[in-house]
């Protein structure tokens, strides 16, 4: 009798997460081509609509993590466009999405709550202006790499952190690894464009370690 009403109570479940994932594909779809495909005024203009999009998809899914996840990345880039202090309360904001991400499920979309929180700490400015901490970076990105080691993502922002830190011989270290990274069969566009960075963070790299 347990099994009869347990089978029922999984395949809900599963049913939900399809459901969640469907409704972020578009936000995943449009975001690579805003931040990839987009000069600086198209993006500002893009990014506002974008987030009412993300802002429905959060309510449509309540108490999911990769709904909110989404829309802390989709806040977080749009504060990189705007910059200055302009940007701050939109990396607040996200900070805010990602850590009730966390709380929700630390392990959803192969932790990259985990990821995005780190490239926050280590893009924000620190106190006064702001909540950025190198610290803080370190541990929530290597904890995005203990949760998906092989993942470009952080791999990739892992690189781009160490290259701030000056750490130009284990940044390469992770820069190969994002390299060699599978393709992720739903996000090609992502995957060119963060392919791309990567070739970029590359060249940076291999010029300070000839120095």
């Amino acid at each position: 009798m347990k099994k009869l009403v347990l089978i029922p109570a999984l395949f809900l479940v599963q049913v939900v997460q399809a459901d969640v994932l469907q409704d972020i594909k578009p936000l995943q779809d449009r975001w690579a081509e805003v931040n990839y495909s987009m000069t600086e005024e198209q993006k500002e203009k893009a990014y506002p609509e974008l987030l009412t999009q993300a802002d429905a998809v959060v309510a449509a899914n309540a108490g999911k993590a990769e709904a909110l996840i989404w829309r802390g990345i989709i806040k977080s880039s749009y504060a990189g466009v705007k910059g200055g202090l302009g940007a701050m309360s939109f990396a607040e904001e996200s900070k805010a999405d990602l850590e009730a991400a966390l709380k929700m499920d630390s392990q959803a979309l192969q932790g990259s709550a985990y990821t995005s929180l780190g490239v926050l700490y280590y893009k924000v400015p620190g106190w006064p202006i702001g909540f950025g901490s190198d610290k803080n970076a370190k541990q929530m990105l290597e904890k995005a790499l203990s949760i998906n080691p092989q993942g470009i993502d952080p791999n990739y922002f892992y690189a781009e952190f160490l290259t701030e830190e000056r750490d130009y011989k284990a940044a390469m270290s992770y820069i190969e690894k994002a390299k060699q990274a599978a393709p992720r069969p739903d996000r090609l566009s992502a995957d060119q464009g963060r392919m791309q960075e990567i070739a970029a963070l590359e060249a940076k790299v291999a010029k300070k370690l000839k120095r």
